[in-house]
């Protein structure tokens, strides 16, 4: 696995919302085609390519987060139906729900947790079902969120760690300290899924500091868009959360947002367009007809002068059900972490196709596979890189860019921890402007030494023998 390496570029830390990059947008001129196909032969449409959709009818499933939008904008602006693809948006409940209606083949596809696919390949948490991404559908979007009354305990108790940006744990560390002392019960936090990004970033954020998320805290689940009732109830203290669920806290003023994931890891992966295998097999040709009108949807996202429209059409009540002042906050560039403040640069919280964010690398997949092992959640030995090669698959995102003319790598990782700026991916069919990937802990991550990376936690709860690792990751 290597690492692609360029000429450093201007970092992105310094951009203004100008400098989204204007990736090549997608003409809809072949949007009305579909509709010249007669209704008795719909079900055997044929691609813009030319090639003959097994399936066009689809419905995928959604939760109601700013990072839905590509699914929705490829529905509402007609990528999808470019591609001969009639697709319904399907609003769903939970992450359970996702996952048991995709399993089942209720869903055709959905919105998933990046390690969503992993865990459902693997039967962490759930019946096992072989699932695949070919598409990853944003970088960065989650943010952690406490109530003002632990904002408050945590100033008072270190006040020069608060000042501090990003913010780390080591103040909350303290607080937890003197509620141990005083014999009072743990904290209780939330977070969206158990394998979800939140709940290694939250983790990551907490175990950086010292914490230990299992005994020091009470971590629990709720869905995303039910944080903010929780946390105005006092049932939980904070939370990992993506938008706009950590803006909604802070506008009603009852909430402070601390750190956002881009802050934890610059331009990390979030949510990947999932599919069980066999309907990937099954479907080659609607899948990749899919994979082109997310990405065509996904180039016309980050062009600047489309994001007010991407944050009315996702606001409305079908899809994420939130005022748009609130959806616009992030989505354009900006973050505003508490009621009393000005919002603070950001331009990128919300990156949708700008720095390869929509391809699937496998790095990211065993990335995520080593949170599992150092929290426990995989139980027993498995070949790292062998189950991120059967689940994430930039294959087939290839096959799809290809046909569209679109740029992308050539390579199926990269490391992680290592670009304080922008820099330029060049093992890929063009140049590539790639953006920041550090975290805020100074460690790195090499893809081709996933144990030696689980080595440099002092805090987990591995119930994976390294030695047993190594056999089957040499």
């Amino acid at each position: 696995m290597a690492d692609s390496k360029g000429d450093a570029t201007t970092g992105s830390a310094g951009m203004s919302r100008r400098g989204f990059l204007s990736a090549g947008g997608a003409a809809l001129a072949g949007a009305a085609l579909f509709d010249l196909i007669p209704s008795a032969m719909r079900g055997t449409a044929w691609a813009a390519a030319g090639e003959r959709l097994e399936k066009s009818a689809c419905a995928f499933g959604i939760i109601p987060l700013t990072d839905c939008a590509p699914i929705v904008i490829a529905r509402e602006k007609g990528f999808f139906k470019k591609y001969g693809l009639d697709v319904t948006v399907s609003k769903e409940a939970s992450w359970a729900n996702i996952r048991d209606k995709v399993s089942i083949g209720a869903l055709d596809g959905a919105h998933m947790l990046a390690g969503m696919p992993i865990a459902a390949s693997l039967g962490v948490g759930a019946v096992r079902k072989a699932t695949v991404t070919a598409f990853s559908m944003d970088l960065n979007g989650n943010g952690i969120t406490v109530s003002n009354a632990l904002y408050e305990r945590m100033l008072a108790t270190d006040p020069a760690a608060m000042a501090e940006r990003p913010t780390t744990a080591r103040a909350l560390k303290k607080v937890i300290a003197a509620d141990k002392a005083a014999g009072k019960p743990p904290m209780t936090f939330a977070m969206v899924f158990p394998v979800s990004t939140h709940n290694y970033e939250l983790r990551y954020w907490m175990a950086s500091a010292g914490i230990d998320p299992d005994n020091d805290v009470r971590l629990i689940v709720i869905p995303p868009p039910q944080m903010v009732a929780n946390l105005r109830s006092d049932n939980i203290v904070g939370y990992c959360v993506g938008e706009p669920w950590n803006e909604r806290a802070v506008e009603m003023g009852i909430g402070r947002t601390l750190i956002t994931d881009y802050e934890i890891w610059n331009n990390n992966p979030e949510k990947v367009f999932g599919v069980n295998l066999e309907w990937a097999e099954r479907y080659p040709n609607t899948h990749k007809a899919a994979i082109k009108a997310l990405i065509e949807a996904a180039q016309w996202m980050d062009r600047p002068e489309n994001r007010l429209e991407v944050v009315r059409i996702i606001s409305g009540k079908s899809y994420v059900n939130a005022p748009e002042e609130v959806v616009k906050m992030s989505m354009t560039g900006t973050f505003k972490y508490a009621r009393n403040e000005k919002p603070r640069p950001l331009p990128d919280f919300n990156v949708f196709h700008r720095y390869a964010a929509t391809f699937p690398w496998r790095s990211h997949a065993i990335w995520s596979i080593t949170q599992m092992l150092r929290w426990g959640q995989i139980e027993v030995p498995i070949d790292i890189k062998q189950v991120a090669t059967s689940i994430y698959r930039p294959d087939i995102y290839r096959q799809a860019a290809k046909e569209l003319g679109a740029v992308y790598p050539t390579v199926d990782a990269k490391t992680e921890g290592t670009h304080a700026g922008g820099w330029t991916l060049t093992d890929a069919t063009a140049p590539i402007p790639m953006g920041p990937d550090r975290f805020f802990d100074g460690m790195t991550f090499d893809p081709a030494a996933p144990l030696a990376y689980l080595k440099g936690f002092p805090v987990h709860h591995m119930k994976v023998r390294l030695d047993a690792l190594a056999k089957l990751n040499s």
